[in-house]
């Protein structure tokens, strides 16, 4: 009897630090989630009786799960498109200083990018005086988005020098920021015909891979005027502008690329403003070396190198998006526009017009009845805060467009499903 006394005592403690050890990994167990259900602890503890459950606790426990599950979400609405950006080069010459202002003024935007640029035959003080305007208005301060050219291009519109100042302008806007998407060449001589919040909303929808692009393979008289006659710029060599000069003798047209020729006024998309300036592929560098001898080269080289360029060809919109009143046949000499061209203009639906003399009085028309803007002030947008208004900067992402925006949508729905269908390009 007193053996088996001290052979239990002899296994009692062995006992106890096992049962101590098996709940220590029980608990961890616990803690580490590999016991996570109440099946799992049941078989746990298998040798313990079960007692079956009532039917008023399994119901109970099945409205209680219902009860907590949330509702499928409605699917979400497809998402607008970010708003664009766009990219601007606002250049003039001498005497063009208050119309490249004013023309700034009414095509302000935050979210827009801007290089403004007087070009050498500009005299010091009027390059000086934009520069500092520019620099002390706080708008364009605070938000940084334009920028001057400071050192001054010689451009000759009927050379190329046109254009290399058009790349230049593309090249500083690549390199201060990559978040925008068109780029849009104008002239101090150029004027808004729709508030840039209408542009702004009316592009949103547009495909960002979209050139527009004024062009045509039928050259006409333009065949033996301009496509066969040499000429040198002096604009590429002197410091004073003078007129191109023709070399003899002429040359055959091309026949490693086709040539075409439209309007000098441009709306890229920021890749195709991309491929002109790395060139990558080698045809833009090749057609800037041929245009540099081409008579208005500004009207041929852009159109040329996307219709040669089979990546871009199926991306042209065929129109410069301005409203432009031609002389007669060959259609060379733009009107001055007048306070008569007014219903014209807006029933053109065009984005731009030109040309415009400094303070004509259809500028007035145009800042009261389109754009709705005060001499002196930014154009209306939904941005615009402060007294008066338009002086400072709000929500830059509220846009307010207005009957603008639906003549623009207009013309651009036509034109765009032309384009989208292949038609009237590069032909």
């Amino acid at each position: 009897m007193v053996g088996t006394i001290n052979l239990e005592k002899k296994w009692l403690l062995p006992l106890i630090i096992t049962s101590a050890i098996c709940l220590f990994f029980l608990a961890a167990s616990f803690n580490m989630g590999l016991v996570s259900t109440n099946h799992s602890i049941n078989s746990l503890f298998f040798f313990l009786p079960s007692f079956p459950h009532s039917n008023q606790t399994s119901s109970v426990s099945v409205e209680t799960k219902v009860l907590i599950t949330p509702p499928p979400a409605p699917a979400p609405a497809p998402a607008r498109p970010a708003i664009p950006r766009f990219a601007y080069l606002i250049s003039g010459s001498k005497g063009d200083l208050e119309k490249l202002w004013r023309t700034l003024l009414a095509l302000y935007h935050p979210l827009n990018h801007y290089v403004v640029h007087l070009d050498l035959e500009s005299p010091p003080d009027e390059r000086l005086d934009l520069l500092n305007r520019i620099e002390k208005h706080h708008v364009f301060t605070e938000v940084g988005n334009v920028f001057v050219i400071k050192k001054s291009n010689l451009v000759t519109y009927r050379g190329p020098t046109m254009v290399s100042n058009t790349l230049h302008a593309c090249a500083i806007l690549l390199k201060r920021s990559k978040e925008w998407d068109w780029f849009i060449n104008l002239s101090a001589s150029d004027y808004p015909l729709v508030t840039q919040d209408d542009l702004l909303y009316t592009f949103t929808d547009i495909d960002r891979s979209f050139n527009f692009i004024d062009h045509t393979s039928q050259l006409g008289w333009k065949r033996e005027r301009r496509g066969k006659p040499i000429i040198i710029d002096p604009g590429l060599y002197l410091t004073t502008k003078s007129d191109v000069f023709w070399v003899e003798p002429k040359r055959a047209l091309p026949t490693a690329f086709k040539l075409f020729t439209g309007s000098a006024w441009v709306v890229l998309s920021h890749e195709f403003v991309e491929y002109v300036i790395w060139g990558w592929d080698n045809l833009p560098r090749t057609l800037l070396m041929y245009y540099t001898n081409f008579l208005s080269t500004p009207e041929g080289y852009f159109h040329t190198v996307a219709c040669n360029a089979p990546e871009f060809a199926n991306t042209i919109v065929n129109t410069d998006l301005h409203y432009i009143s031609w002389d007669t046949p060959p259609k060379q000499h733009p009107h001055i526009l007048n306070i008569n061209d007014t219903d014209k203009m807006i029933e053109s639906g065009a984005a731009f017009a030109r040309k415009f003399t400094q303070d004509d009085p259809v500028l007035d028309v145009i800042d009261k009845k389109l754009l709705h803007k005060r001499r002196g002030l930014f154009t209306m947008g939904g941005w615009c805060i402060g007294k008066p208004k338009c002086s400072e900067i709000g929500d830059i992402y509220k846009l307010k467009p207005g009957p603008g925006a639906q003549r623009l949508q207009r013309l651009l729905a036509g034109l765009t499903s032309t384009a989208k269908s292949g038609q009237n390009q590069c032909i």
